[in-house]
């Protein structure tokens, strides 16, 4: 199964060298209700998701892209009436890429809860016939990956060459080979944590005030108002956005550049990164769902998969069968490579196999998204060992 389409001319992004071309999303319709780590019951859902290249007969050579916070089912490819919607994960999905659509079929699926076409907060209450909105249950990593399962067996997957995923999308790689070991091969756990520290469920929480003292979030019912809570949406993403730079990275980019030549002696943004955070924020605002914010931030604070081992990450990874990838970045403070290194000890005290590679990249958390070759030469060494 595959929803590239021949290349276009009318979208020359498509036409580019290891590109998978134009790509249709599809949907998944489960009307078998999922009940969730909250406790509550959704009668059915709707995953939207997204493939690039071919399944083959055996289903053997099938990946999972698991997205982070902000991403979405489109990882490769443009859209046929927007060339420019390339995929975020572009330059690492694609024929020839390190995760090769002329060997692997990926999927790239939006999460329950997200804002792209999935049932979540913007989607009908069937109990109201109004948006979920506040009402929409807190979802958790666990809660994701049964609802990936199911999306697995309506595609004929029975066991995934290898499950892909950048920081909170480690995350979810990590809990396949916990949650159904037998179903994973390989694990890519990339710039992601066991769990969040406390500084990171500081900056999430932060984040989440932002927008719930928002006076146009109306307890998060805001689509019947015809509102967007905009204000804090909008400081969210910048108090984010700061977490996913390094240091160096901002100094490199900005120092103390000012936006106009000189001192302005007020308080519009007068250097050159109070600039760049306010157009992030600005943008974000314009795609993004504040309600899928607070659901997102709070299952990144939620995972924690040595909180029933009494803490013991070792015990916690013991069910894992898959061999695994694990990548950090030195620049990474959000996710520090010491975070990293945690799963690797946890992993190979179980006899797992495990390869562990520390980059050095400049971009901090970021790093994760961008085309930096020593990065995706590891990537491209591992996959290429995979058997399908």
């Amino acid at each position: 199964m595959s929803t590239t389409t021949p290349q276009s001319p009318a979208a020359p992004a498509a036409t580019a060298p290891g590109s998978v071309g134009v790509v249709t999303p599809q949907k998944a319709v489960f009307d078998a209700p999922i009940t969730l780590s909250a406790g509550v019951t959704l009668p059915r859902f709707e995953l939207v998701y997204e493939t690039y290249g071919t399944l083959n007969a055996t289903a053997s050579n099938a990946v999972l892209v698991c997205h982070a916070l902000s991403g979405s089912h489109h990882v490769a490819g443009v859209y046929a009436d927007d060339p420019k919607s390339l995929g975020w994960w572009d330059n690492l999905v694609g024929p020839g890429k390190p995760l090769d659509t002329d060997k692997f079929f990926v999927v790239g699926v939006n999460n329950l809860g997200g804002c792209y076409g999935s049932t979540g907060p913007m989607s009908t209450n069937p109990a109201t016939g109004k948006p979920y909105g506040a009402d929409f249950p807190v979802v958790t990593v666990e809660d994701w990956v049964e609802a990936q399962a199911r999306l697995a067996d309506r595609l004929g997957i029975g066991t995934w060459a290898a499950v892909v995923g950048g920081s909170l999308g480690g995350m979810q790689a990590l809990h396949w080979t916990v949650a159904h070991p037998e179903r994973v091969r390989h694990a890519l756990v990339i710039a992601s944590a066991p769990q969040l520290s406390t500084q990171n469920i500081a900056f999430n929480e932060v984040a989440r005030q932002a927008i719930l003292t928002d006076p146009d979030f109306h307890g998060g019912h805001y689509y019947e108002h015809g509102v967007v809570p905009v204000r804090g949406l909008r400081l969210a993403r910048m108090v984010g956005h700061i977490t996913y730079l390094s240091d160096d990275q901002m100094g490199e980019k900005f120092g103390r550049e000012l936006k106009n030549g000189e001192l302005q002696y007020s308080y519009d943004a007068e250097f050159q990164i109070e600039s760049y955070l306010r157009y992030q924020g600005d943008k974000f605002t314009r795609y993004f769902d504040a309600n899928t914010y607070l659901i997102t931030t709070k299952a990144l604070d939620y995972f924690d998969p040595a909180r029933n081992c009494g803490g013991d990450l070792r015990a916690a990874l013991a069910p894992a069968k898959a061999g695994f990838l694990v990548v950090s970045f030195t620049t990474d403070w959000r996710f520090s490579p010491e975070r990293s290194r945690e799963i690797v000890y946890a992993l190979v005290h179980n006899d797992r196999d495990v390869t562990y590679a520390e980059v050095d990249c400049n971009f901090g958390h970021d790093s994760f998204l961008l085309d930096d070759p020593q990065y995706h030469d590891v990537v491209r060494a591992y996959v290429d060992n995979i058997a399908v």
